[in-house]
């Protein structure tokens, strides 16, 4: 871990030698990207630098220790050297979440699923329950909540499925990415309809589409056509992959829905509520319900961090 902090603090100190040079400080949109990078690495720098203080002091209250005779001092230092010691377990604890690969969902918006599942009548009135929970927590945190009715009853048990909102499909096709070929246009039975090499084919190298036009009189409105046409075949290709991608997220999430396959117990009866996936239970059922979630979502979160520490692939979400 020194190692890998070692190189983001010397990428730091480039950054600002690079943002001091009068020939960058000119190029706007390397001035942009430059300060946005530095200031992704530089709670991740302070903390660091927070750490090799620390353990500075440590050190030097051990090493002043080992020298001194008067037992109110020894004691003052050993005080210190202890200080130290637990401000630099904390950091440590801190780096090791701060170096974990940030999630690319995290600035995005969330679509929240709530279906009723086992139970008739009395699922649809839970998930009702749910919503109203996860509703309440949203406007305590100031966030904007925007609902889809859809016209039927929403149905003990209940899937809620937290997926990231989708980007926008975007297609960008590279020049590097195409192979592109003129030749004459052909008519009926492959026969030279003239001689000039105004019919297109262009081919994306990375999925294989080619698209083939020869409807106009030039080159290059057969090339500008051909271009519109693979653009958006490859833009219903990434559509399709993404709807699938989000399909195959949620039938993740909500798993059938039985009452067997439990993620949180919701037990009005004794106002206690269980997470199973990091076996937490706390007894506030009623407040939780009226939006009280930060300490289930907080310890989700912990325990989330945890498995990635560990190396595992934890499914502690909403």
């Amino acid at each position: 871990m020194i190692d890998r902090l070692e190189a983001i603090a010397r990428r730091y100190r480039e950054i600002e030698n690079e943002l001091a040079r009068p020939e960058v400080v000119s190029d706007h949109e390397k001035v942009t990207k430059l300060a946005r990078e530095q200031r992704s690495l530089r709670e991740i720098v302070d903390s660091y630098q927070a750490y090799k203080r620390a353990k500075h002091e440590m050190e030097s209250a051990r090493e002043m220790l080992r020298h001194e005779k008067e037992a109110e001092m020894q004691e003052y230092l050993r005080s210190e050297e202890r200080r130290a010691a637990e401000h630099m377990a904390q950091l440590d604890e801190k780096l090791k979440v701060l170096l974990l690969p940030k999630d690319p969902n995290d600035d995005k918006d969330v679509v929240v699923e709530i279906q009723g599942a086992e139970g008739g009548e009395e699922a649809a009135l839970f998930a009702a329950d749910l919503f109203r929970m996860y509703n309440r927590w949203a406007e305590r945190k100031g966030w904007k909540v925007e609902t889809e009715a859809q016209g039927r009853v929403h149905t003990s048990a209940a899937t809620v499925a937290v997926m990231p909102e989708a980007d926008p499909v975007e297609v960008e096709l590279k020049p590097e990415d195409l192979e592109i070929k003129a030749s004459t246009s052909t008519g009926p039975g492959g026969q030279s309809v003239n001689t000039t090499y105004s019919a297109i084919r262009i081919t994306h190298k990375p999925t294989g589409l080619a698209v083939s036009i020869q409807d106009e009189k030039s080159q290059l409105q057969n090339k500008e056509k051909a271009m519109r046409v693979l653009r958006a075949r490859l833009y219903e290709m990434k559509l399709a992959e993404q709807q699938e991608k989000i399909g195959a997220q949620r039938r993740g999430m909500v798993r059938s829905g039985n009452r067997s396959e439990k993620i949180r117990t919701y037990n009005f009866k004794d106002n206690r509520v269980t997470d199973h996936r990091i076996n937490l239970t706390l007894h506030k059922l009623d407040r939780v319900m009226a939006g009280d979630l930060d300490e289930l979502v907080s310890a989700a979160i912990a325990a989330e961090r945890t498995a990635q520490l560990n190396g595992d692939n934890p499914d502690a979400t909403s």
